[in-house]
């Protein structure tokens, strides 16, 4: 999303909701993750530049773990004006199903392909999906991609998948696609995978390498295949109400600040990946896939109804046109 959509944004709210002064306006952002996760680090960044270009005029309250509310109350509250801010993930599909695109599998092969596709006219089409929400999507910032461990062999064509029982979240889309490529998609809570890996029950999983370390799934799995099948980002989402309140400079200044975290949010992400799996290669058999076959081997998910019927196929061709998928 690009500075001048975001002004235009924050220009027509302010014509939608008078201005409230104030010596020194508060904003409080919610997370449902717990402190010291990379969602806390990026709001402790956002802060302290946000207080730094505006000293005095607003005080940045980070509240972790849901603090403020459930995640969909708290979005919701974005557009009575009870709530300023949250930093969400996949809780926002329910707001903008153009979000869920991110579901969609071997659609981003990095970092850069992330933020290509933020910069495009398919980001620009994927915000616009926010309108009348009464919330801005201000900025996207890192998350991470998801990776296959599993205990009976290196996955690094989709052939390998042949049959492994793969937990994965309860979620249609995710169910569907590893059926696709050939396995046995086994839809399991997360507090129950450690100890089904561990009796046997399932032979892999898939989640972000730092879940992998920091759930020590290592202890119970052999090999991890670099995938990056899915990437989810975290969207910041401010309440118009709020924006409405802030004056001209300070409004911008929030907006503006928010996308300057962008960048820097996908450095520290790669970064932290790359530790993270380099801390674990004494721990678990890590291996590189093939994936320009896993992305032919997920094709056909891409018509299926099950993902256009949610995101909306002028999504899904946008996005395919912004990183030169044909």
């Amino acid at each position: 999303m690009t500075f001048s959509r975001l002004t235009l944004i924050t220009a027509a709210s302010a014509a939608l909701f008078p201005v409230v002064a104030s010596a020194q306006s508060v904003m409080q952002i919610n997370s449902s993750l717990p402190e010291g996760s990379f969602a806390h680090v990026f709001l402790q960044e956002y802060e302290t530049r946000l207080e730094a270009a505006a000293p005095g005029e607003i005080d940045v309250q980070i509240f972790m773990s849901n603090t403020l509310g459930k995640e969909e109350d708290v979005l919701q509250g974005l557009g009575f004006g009870t709530h300023q801010a949250s930093l969400s993930a996949s809780a926002v599909s329910q707001i903008n199903t153009r979000t869920s695109i991110f579901d969609l599998p071997y659609l981003f092969e990095d970092r850069a392909a992330v933020q290509t596709f933020i910069n495009s006219p398919a980001g620009e089409m994927m915000a616009e999906g926010f309108e009348g929400s009464g919330m801005v999507l201000a900025a996207m910032w890192d998350n991470g991609f998801r990776q296959i461990t599993n205990n009976v062999r290196p996955i690094v064509t989709p052939a390998d998948l042949d049959g492994l029982k793969i937990r994965t979240p309860t979620n249609r889309q995710r169910v569907e696609m590893f059926n696709t490529l050939g396995a046995n998609a086994t839809p399991l809570s997360f507090g129950e995978v450690y100890s089904a890996l561990d009796q046997g029950t399932i032979d892999g999983q898939e989640n972000p390498a730092n879940v992998v370390d920091t759930a020590k799934l290592f202890e119970v799995q052999g090999y991890m295949s670099l995938s990056n099948h899915v990437y989810l980002p975290t969207f910041l989402m401010i309440g118009e109400p709020f924006l409405a309140s802030l004056d001209d400079d300070l409004r911008a200044t929030v907006l503006s600040v928010a996308l300057e975290v962008a960048p820097w949010s996908f450095e520290w992400g790669e970064t932290t990946d790359t530790e993270t799996i380099a801390a674990l290669a004494d721990k678990i058999a890590i291996n590189e896939i093939d994936f320009a076959a896993f992305q032919a081997a997920a094709a056909p998910l891409y018509e299926s109804p099950t993902f256009v019927d949610v995101i909306g196929a002028d999504m899904i061709a946008a996005t395919k046109t912004a990183l030169g998928i044909e």
